[in-house]
């Protein structure tokens, strides 16, 4: 991963590849592509502690399926 912002996720999918992402926009929903549509998380207040510093928790909220 780049110097970019980065964010635990929390929920959704037990099988994600990846539970650190990531941010481009903090504070903002993030939509992760995920078999065939998004899961959906928001931010929160809360922080994790995690090997790759203090970062801030994303919780899922919602999946959207894409057409097709």
């Amino acid at each position: 991963m780049s110097d970019a912002m980065k964010a635990v996720l929390e929920g959704g999918p037990d099988d994600l590849p990846e539970r650190i992402v990531p941010v481009d926009d903090p504070g903002q929903e993030l939509k992760i592509p995920f078999r065939g549509g998004y899961e959906h998380f928001k931010s929160t207040t809360r922080t994790q502690n995690t090997d790759q510093g203090q970062l801030p928790v994303y919780e899922w909220w919602e999946r959207t399926e894409l057409p097709g």
